[in-house]
């Protein structure tokens, strides 16, 4: 069995070697020639910054002591945070998150440990190494399962931005895992909190949901503008929302406005919607609170169409396509909007396919986030999109055209693993299969493999 020399060991070695005195190798490392003694001679234990300096001297793999630090400085001493932190970074940094899994482990069991922990994977979180911030926030959530602790919420609450992604079962998942902490974070996280599970749900279409934890963050956010009105004073020193506290309950309402849509209830999201168009209430003057008002205006403009097109006053579609023209950002938006009514009320809107062709094309091809909406509603928006067009164009006998959006849906859903548009789309097929060629079925047939396999 080969026994591994210690680094102290293998440094002597070096110098040997390359005939270097401690002065010298010294100079070469910028640590003094006492330092170096300590160190070769077992006199001092080293730091991870000393030896970071040697291996480098040694022009040597960075990270090619670690296993050996951890078994020779850690281990075998006593252990010092002092020491070990600098470690952690330097393992996170370096992407060796072996190193760093061992480490943790060995410190879980001392109560002492997870809450420096938890402020490492703070840290490393807004640094963006997410994979190894979801290791210490899942470790130390889990030292903390039997208490009611905000910092458990919290590793719970970056846990579910960290798992959000472009997988829906998985986004519903971490937003099911997540939704018994959110009371538990204090009032200004719950105002962000709410909203990324509000953009969850929303991009699900679990409109149940939706609704709830819409409601639950108005409700908030209106106690909060309220204490924000009374404290103002010493706002420069609080913690702040990511957004001013209206912006929240002004968003809440534009979400309760789209479950009452898809609900059919259109006199009660016509309500909503004049709530958020109307926040004359906000007292602040400052750019953003402007900017803020504005946009919610602008908003409720094109949802008041939305909302009398949904309804079925197709009298509207003139004036919601004048409207929505000049605006980039909604014109896709707008157009699903348009297409789900023609196959609703069984209308012809060729004209207005032909008038926004480009725009269409480059979605389709390039499946750009648009605006403001977040990736996870892109998404659904482009499979929403892309069936809705795909119906419209087979009830139509466009049927070549018609197959072409079913696949892109069917496959772009496979990819979100989005099972309930994947069997629609599915469905579809079924129902229009005796129109497709030979080569369409073929087609169909391999695409189906890929979604079965994805699956498994």
């Amino acid at each position: 069995m080969e026994i591994t020399p210690t680094i102290r060991a293998e440094v002597q070695t070096y110098l040997i070697r390359k005939s270097l005195t401690m002065t010298e190798f010294g100079h070469i490392i910028d640590l003094n020639v006492g330092t170096v003694s300590s160190i070769v001679t077992g006199n001092r234990i080293l730091s991870v910054n000393q030896l970071d300096r040697i291996t480098a001297g040694m022009e040597l793999p960075p990270d090619y002591f670690y296993e050996r630090y951890i078994e020779e400085c850690i281990i075998e001493e006593t252990l010092n945070w002092r020491r070990i932190s600098p470690f952690l970074y330097r393992c996170v940094e370096l992407d060796r998150l072996d190193c760093l899994q061992r480490v943790v482990f060995l410190l879980l069991d001392n109560p002492i440990y997870p809450p420096l922990l938890f402020e490492v994977a703070e840290n490393i979180y807004r640094d963006g190494h997410n994979e190894a911030a979801a290791f210490l926030y899942e470790n130390v959530a889990e030292s903390e399962r039997q208490q009611h602790s905000e910092r458990l919420a919290v590793c719970h609450y970056r846990l579910f931005t960290i798992r959000v992604g472009d997988d829906q079962e998985k986004n519903y998942d971490a937003a099911v895992q997540f939704e018994p902490y959110v009371e538990r974070l204090d009032e200004i996280d719950q105002l962000d909190a709410l909203r990324a599970l509000v953009n969850t749900y929303r991009s699900l279409r679990k409109w149940v949901k939706l609704d709830y934890f819409a409601k639950s963050l108005g409700n908030k956010a209106k106690i909060q503008y309220k204490i924000d009105q009374q404290h103002s004073e010493n706002s420069e020193h609080t913690k702040k929302p990511l957004y001013p506290s209206f912006v929240y309950w002004a968003f809440s309402h534009l979400i309760r406005a789209e479950v009452c849509d898809a609900n059919k209830d259109y006199e009660t999201a016509l309500q909503h919607i004049q709530r958020y168009a109307d926040l004359s209430w906000v007292e602040e003057k400052d750019e953003t609170t402007l900017e803020w008002k504005n946009q919610f205006k602008e908003w409720a403009s094109a949802n008041i169409y939305v909302n009398r097109l949904m309804s079925g006053d197709l009298s509207v579609i003139p004036d919601y396509v004048a409207y929505f023209s000049s605006k980039k950002d909604e014109i896709l938006p707008a157009i699903d909007n348009i297409i789900e009514v023609a196959n609703r009320y069984n209308i012809n809107v060729d004209h207005i396919l032909e008038l926004f062709e480009a725009e269409i094309q480059s979605f389709l091809n390039e499946q750009n986030q648009v605006g403001v909406y977040t990736q996870q509603i892109s998404s659904e928006r482009f499979t929403h999109f892309s069936r809705e067009l795909a119906i419209y164009l087979l009830r139509k006998g466009r049927f070549s055209d018609g197959f072409t959006f079913l696949f892109s849906c069917l496959e772009k859903s496979a990819e979100a693993n989005n099972r309930i548009q994947a069997i629609r789309c599915m469905r579809l097929f079924t129902h229009f299969k005796e129109h497709a060629s030979a080569h369409t079925k073929e087609v169909y047939g391999n695409l189906i493999k890929v979604v079965n396999e994805d699956e498994e």
